[in-house]
């Protein structure tokens, strides 16, 4: 069985002759028979009584008739449903990045994103990169942008795409600053300086303090726990200063940022997708337009970093 031959037989039923139907669905009237004869041998009964001038349906025709009208109907639904797909005005992605990328990054995407494929379904999901990479192995997000300069792509089913390098920069209060102009950072000389702590999710924490570690010094924490949003507006009034990746210092009005000289601080940003599933239209869009973005705010974080 197969829709060409229900596509006949509903027409038959509909106008009640054979070469009438052949000719509205520009076929031979032979061939339109044999379709019919077909469907028949293949159901094991007759669909239609066929006296001179006179056709109708028997009774296993009248059974497959509402249903042969609802599977026609079932394909157009489909044809429609895959033609939004490909056009991209249906589906969903589901991303997942480190809060302090949602700030930056992934906001230029989505806006993007949304403005291009408006009908598309966006979700979102903040975490640190080692619950990602859980996330996306477990098969609850399509990508993810990680920070592989903290946590290693070791499963061989996921595949990492390193996106661009952000120097981490000490950011200050303009109007309360801590930290006189003149000064030249280095781990040693930020230790005593007040300092605000993000939450524990954060890779960002993680690398700081690791680099404090290494320096065998301990940073003055006077507030810990903070989501970004918090750090910086809490930065801005002058509690004290905080690491942050320099793109996410150049959005944030009420602050100057500094470099770090002793030793350079950054993080690699990647782009993460599980090698055993293809991705949907939808998300291949949002990978393209997270790469695309990413290498234009690699040149301007050049720019930036440039004049610190």
């Amino acid at each position: 069985m197969n829709l060409e031959q229900l596509r006949g037989f509903i027409t038959i039923a509909e106008v009640g002759h054979f070469t009438r139907a052949a000719e509205l669905l520009h076929l031979a009237q032979p061939s339109l028979s044999r379709q019919i004869s077909t469907l028949e041998q293949e159901l094991g009964s007759e669909l239609f009584h066929r006296a001179r001038g006179n056709i109708s349906l028997t009774a296993a025709g009248q059974t497959l008739l509402p249903r042969a009208r609802r599977m026609l109907a079932d394909e157009e639904t489909i044809r429609s449903e895959m033609a939004d797909l490909a056009g991209l005005r249906r589906g969903r992605v589901r991303l997942g990045a480190p809060p302090t990328l949602c700030v930056s990054l992934v906001a230029e995407v989505l806006e993007a994103f949304h403005n291009h494929y408006p009908g598309v379904q966006l979700q979102i999901f903040e975490a640190g990169s080692h619950r990602l990479l859980e996330l996306l192995s477990g098969g609850e997000l399509d990508l993810a942008l990680i920070v592989t300069s903290e946590h290693a792509v070791n499963d061989q089913h996921l595949q990492n795409r390193p996106l661009l390098e952000e120097q981490l920069v000490v950011i200050d209060s303009l109007d309360r600053p801590r930290l006189p102009d003149t000064t030249e950072l280095d781990l040693r000389t930020l230790a005593p300086v007040p300092q605000l702590a993000f939450s524990h999710s954060y890779d960002l924490r993680a690398s700081t303090m690791q680099a404090y570690k290494n320096a065998g010094i301990a940073p003055n924490i006077v507030v810990q726990g903070g989501e970004m949003d918090a750090v910086l507006r809490f930065v801005e009034r002058g509690l004290g200063v905080a690491v942050v990746p320099a793109t996410v210092a150049l959005e944030t009005p009420g602050v100057r940022a500094m470099p770090l000289r002793d030793p350079q601080l950054s993080r690699t940003v990647g782009l993460a997708h599980r090698r055993d599933v293809s991705l949907t239209r939808a998300s291949t869009a949002m990978h393209e337009l997270i790469e695309k973005t990413a290498i234009t705010l690699a040149a301007r974080h050049e720019q930036i970093t440039a004049l610190l």
